[in-house]
């Protein structure tokens, strides 16, 4: 019986949840030293002078550095097309461009003295002017780098797609919309901690989603040869891809190391983590489309500024995979996409949750609802007439993105059903009529996304051990996902090794040969596939074991994976199990298997949501009152972890609508550092959810499986955005950008003029 698609309780949990995890900032690291940075309290400025003096006489200090003493850097530039002027320094170099920036580093004997000398560093800053509006900084005089002679990272778009068509439109609408910058906030913080072996050899472990690329970010650096650098990634407490990529402040560390001559660790306090990590979205859009008074979408047209912040990280990049998503699940003649990544004296932005998908769904899905308001056609029926129709060998859209697999009206279907749509709408317009002072609100998202849309390979093996148990060896990095319990029941389904016989091992690259950053949603669908793929090789491997021991010809055998066991044809009776298999192993010569398994092209998971409000329209308040989801992610390998995944996608989504922004006053000074001032939900702020499921497999993988890590952060934040402008759009509000705050929605109503 298969095992697949059940509801297996997370076998990590145990470990999290008892004390038996390993993070970075447990390590048993004998002599190890902490680190501290010392943070530039202003924007942006000149260094004139930092006196450390007091701060290297302070108990418990071992050194300070600043950037006057480092010899290494620049952090390498994370993309070809970005402007070579813009590079970070491992440290600032003289000039400060962000509150939070690093400007000299601490070692010491542990935490409180660290903390106490940071305070005992003397900055003198002559302040310069301050860029915060990213539309502003694309013309702007004052320059973050004046010898590049622009704030323009880059520019994304090619002349061929730049412009729509709106010629044969009759309706053409235009709006604009803000994807507000929001904080990843993992559990864990940044951490890592470096030391070299008496050969020179590096070991360093890091908080991160890939020990492999983050190796290969130290090798450039340090100009390390491979076999230099040892890269471990312990527990990890959580990502959302802003851990994706390599960040100055850990690449400082082995130098550290070396300096003092000791170990180093570090591990950052919430304060730095929400000026320093990268910030996610940061997207301003320009919109337009345009049909006829049917609600038939010819034309779409989207114009972005994208926040890079201070220094271009991979956030700046993003608009590439806004653009590949622009179409959404609707089938537009014209499309047309231009974006502009600019800095500005803010931190950096990167990728977080859905990383430019998000973007992309709450520009179609805004640019359908005002399309719709404009013709006065429900919001749902525009949908309805415009999805592409179902396919399943491929449907490319008109800025040529190749889909897989889909049948978003079914999705559509599904969840106005299980909602039950036309009795919200009759509520709302009973409320309507009656003039209650709480409107409700319904908004409707269908949403397709990518998956694996980048590094499509990924490392798996499979090792039988003498006693008939397993160890997989696997590139994926979990970062909460429970990547042990799946990849344990793939080795179930396809040799019947039971899974409590399944060991599970990652982020070691002296044991794993190689991996990829695990991001992107592409993890079941490669790293998984990759482990299906050795465990049949193992199978078969085995099957020829098997017919020496049984005194049969290889092809004369059966294996009952069942049973896990291997018998010949006709007498099930008389078989060999993992055991016996295994008992033939010497240490000279493992039994194991490996798969290096690439997809040619990425999935396309999709599906729609469902957001119900409630709005006072007295206050303004928006009380979120039910939430489904459809969500299609091919075949579901276990469904406990799928609904974990949906209901963590949707909770950000939510979060993003209604509550999540960064936010800097008109000297850059952040005002959201702390979890005081950072609006993150808990349950108290967010409904139950409701899900409906569909599958629909990809042909691209052996399990079928697509995506699911992101689904709901690409799907709910629309919906739920939708939903509260619907239940005040009576009074003639006609946008409110996100998030959508009490203070935003009274203030609209207001504005409007048509007070309830």
């Amino acid at each position: 019986m298969s095992i697949l698609g059940n509801e297996v309780v997370r076998r990590e949990d145990p470990g999290f949840l008892g004390g038996g995890a390993t993070f970075v900032a447990d390590l048993d690291l004998p002599g190890a030293t902490v680190v501290r940075f010392v943070l530039s309290p202003i924007a942006h400025a000149r260094i004139e002078s930092i006196d450390t003096s007091e701060a290297v006489e302070a108990p418990g200090v071992v050194a300070v550095f600043t950037g006057a003493d480092l010899d290494i850097g620049p952090l390498p530039a994370p993309n070809p097309s970005f402007n070579p002027g813009h590079t970070r320094p491992l440290l600032a170099d003289g000039v400060v461009r962000y509150a939070g920036e690093p400007v000299a580093v601490i070692v010491a004997e542990d935490h409180a003295a660290a903390e106490d000398a940071a305070e005992l560093v003397i900055v003198d800053y002559e302040p310069l002017p301050v860029l915060l509006d990213p539309e502003t900084a694309i013309g702007s005089d004052t320059l973050l780098f004046p010898e590049s002679g622009t704030n323009v990272v880059c520019e994304i778009g090619d002349d061929e797609t730049r412009d729509a068509d709106f010629s044969d439109c009759e309706v053409v609408v235009e709006g604009r919309t803000v994807n507000q910058r929001i904080a990843a906030a993992p559990l864990e913080g940044r951490a890592g901690a470096s030391m070299w072996d008496e050969n020179g050899r590096l070991h360093h472990w890091s908080a991160c989603q890939g020990a492999h690329p983050q190796k290969a970010f130290l090798m450039q650096v340090y100009g390390l040869a491979s076999e230099k650098v040892h890269v471990v990634v312990p527990d990890v407490g959580g990502g959302f891809g802003s851990k994706g990529r390599a960040h100055a402040e850990e690449m400082l560390l082995p130098w550290l190391a070396a300096r003092v001559g000791r170990p180093v660790r570090w591990s950052e306090e919430r304060g730095h983590n929400l000026v320093g990590l990268g910030h996610g979205r940061g997207q301003i859009q320009y919109l337009k489309i345009g049909g006829d008074p049917n609600g038939r979408v010819k034309a779409f047209e989207m114009r972005v500024v994208q926040e890079g912040g201070a220094y271009p990280l991979i956030g700046s990049f993003l608009p590439t995979g806004t653009r590949r998503m622009m179409c959404g699940v609707y089938d537009i003649g014209s499309v047309g996409f231009r974006a502009t990544s600019v800095l500005t004296n803010t931190t950096s932005t990167t990728a977080y949750r859905g990383a430019g998908r998000p973007e992309a769904a709450a520009a179609i899905e805004r640019a359908m609802d005002l399309f719709a308001a404009e013709i006065g056609m429900d919001p749902v029926d525009v949908r309805r007439r415009n999805l592409v129709a179902a396919f399943d060998d491929g449907f490319t859209t008109a800025i040529g993105t190749l889909y897989d697999s889909g049948d978003y009206e079914e999705s559509l279907n599904r969840a106005l059903d299980a909602v039950g749509y036309a009795g919200l709408r009759a509520e709302q317009a009973r409320r309507r009529e009656a003039g209650d002072r709480v409107q409700l609100g319904i908004g409707v998202a269908v949403y397709v996304e990518i998956t694996a849309g980048a590094n499509r390979e990924e490392y798996g093996s499979i090792e039988l051990r003498g006693d008939g148990s397993a160890v997989v060896r696997t590139g994926s990095t979990p970062t909460g996902q429970g990547h042990e319990t799946a990849w344990a029941m793939v080795v179930q389904e396809r040799t019947g090794i039971p899974m409590d016989r399944v060991e599970v091992r990652w982020g070691d690259t002296d044991i794993v040969p190689s991996s990829q950053f695990t991001g992107g949603s592409r993890s079941v669908q490669l790293a998984g596939a990759a482990v299906w793929d050795a465990s049949d090789k193992l199978v078969e491997q085995a099957r020829t074991r098997a017919a020496d021991l049984l005194e049969a010809a290889v092809e004369d055998i059966e294996f009952d994976v069942a049973q896990g066991r291997f018998h010949v044809v006709g007498t099930p009776s008389v078989a060999v199990g993992w055991g016996a298999i295994g008992a033939g192993v010497v240490p000279d010569d493992p039994f194991e298997t490996v798969s290096d398994f690439v997809s040619e092209r990425p999935s396309y998971p999709f599906g729609t949501q469902v957001s119900v409000v409630e709005v006072d329209t007295e206050t303004g308040g928006v009380t979120p009152v039910r939430h489904l989801s459809c969500d299609d992610a091919g075949v579901i390998v276990n469904r406990l972890l799928f609904a974990g995944q949906i209901h963590g996608g949707v909770a950000s989504g939510i979060a993003q609508a209604l509550l999540e922004e960064v936010r800097y006053d008109t000297d850059g000074n952040p005002l959201t550092a702390s979890f005081a001032d950072y609006g993150i939900p808990s349950a108290a702020e967010l409904p139950s959810f409701e899900r409906v499921e569909l599958e629909t497999p990809t042909p691209l993988n052996p399990i079928g499986a697509k995506g699911i890590g992101e689904a709901g952060s690409v799907g709910a934040t629309p919906a739920v955005q939708s939903a509260v402008i619907d239940a005040v759009s009576h009074l003639g509000v006609r946008h409110i950008d996100m998030p959508c705050t009490a203070e935003k929605v009274w203030r609209s109503i207001q504005e409007a003029g048509a007070v309830p």
